[in-house]
């Protein structure tokens, strides 16, 4: 037979109940029911107090030795998201914007904006990162073919067009 885990809740049960009565967010929540849970012995089992809170064992183990190590405040306490760090600077940011809107020097692709990047910035960004910061900025796609070349000269091809 395995050793029985036992834990001692030390905030009472009507503390523990107006804490989760306030607590708008479902992951603390969660953790909180499994304290009151666990305090007023409705299960037995661990495995089966987590199959009720609809948790693996781990994750309820995990939060029991949180609160163990640290106390309610610890596992009240969520370490995850945050704010994701801009891998692109603002000064490139303008600079690639001026240069996917001048149609004189366009930009072949992602690898030719990489390498631009690069070459005016000295500043290495990844091909996959810099693909997604243009869809994401500005709505750029995958390589299509363009209606017309760049380069093409529009009085010559009016010129073309009356003489045929």
């Amino acid at each position: 037979m395995g050793k029985v885990f036992t834990i001692t809740i030390k905030e009472s049960l009507s503390t523990l109940k107006k804490l989760r009565k306030k607590e708008k967010n479902r992951k603390k929540n969660l953790r909180l029911l499994s304290l009151i849970l666990t305090k007023e012995k409705k299960f037995s089992r661990r495995v089966d107090l987590a199959e009720h809170l609809g948790v693996n064992i781990d994750t309820l183990n995990k939060w029991t030795k949180k609160y163990k190590k640290s106390g309610l405040d610890g596992l009240i306490t969520l370490n995850c998201g945050g704010k994701r760090r801009e891998v692109v600077p603002k000064s490139i940011h303008k600079a690639i914007e001026n240069k996917l809107n001048d149609s004189t020097t366009p930009l072949q692709g992602y690898t030719d904006a990489v390498s631009w990047i690069e070459k005016e910035f000295g500043y290495q960004i990844k091909y996959h990162t810099v693909r997604a910061f243009m869809v994401r900025n500005f709505g750029s796609k995958l390589k299509t073919p363009r209606r017309s070349h760049y380069k093409k000269d529009e009085v010559a091809f009016e010129t073309f067009k009356k003489t045929s």
